[in-house]
């Protein structure tokens, strides 16, 4: 991921980096997120002085929702309205940050965007999105 062009800028350019959350089912199922996996990989091998502060939980997953990946973007998005909300805790450190938010896959944007959201009604300034792979269209 770091070898993708201009990760390390975007990164320098971050506040704050965090992973789109898994549902808690999910999460107790696969018993670990694989999206924080990522964020604490590009933490260890980044070359730069101070990385941007990580957070696991600045987002939360409100509501499980059934699988995506047969889903087209609008159904996609129709799920999604109202599934990520900032974390209570960590809401009132978001105002006026560049959040960059990491996750393994994206296929329509259709999740990045959502959790992009609820960061932007939290009061994040900007929110960018690194991903490690993206599904063939």
């Amino acid at each position: 991921m770091l070898r993708a062009p201009r990760a390390e800028a975007l990164l320098a350019a971050c506040d704050l980096i965090t992973p789109v959350p898994l549902a808690p089912g999910r999460l107790a199922e696969r018993g670990y997120n694989q999206a924080w996996e990522l964020v604490k990989a590009l933490q260890r091998w980044s070359e730069l002085p101070t990385p941007p502060q990580a957070l696991p939980d600045a987002l939360v997953r409100l509501i499980e929702t059934p699988d995506q990946h047969s889903l087209k973007r609008e159904q996609r998005l129709h799920n999604l309205q109202g599934v990520f909300a900032a974390h209570p805790l960590h809401a009132p450190r978001l105002p006026g940050l560049h959040v960059l938010l990491v996750d393994d896959v994206t296929t329509t944007g259709a999740t990045l965007q959502a959790a992009a959201t609820a960061l932007k009604q939290a009061g994040a300034q900007a929110v960018s999105a690194l991903v490690f792979a993206r599904t063939p269209r």
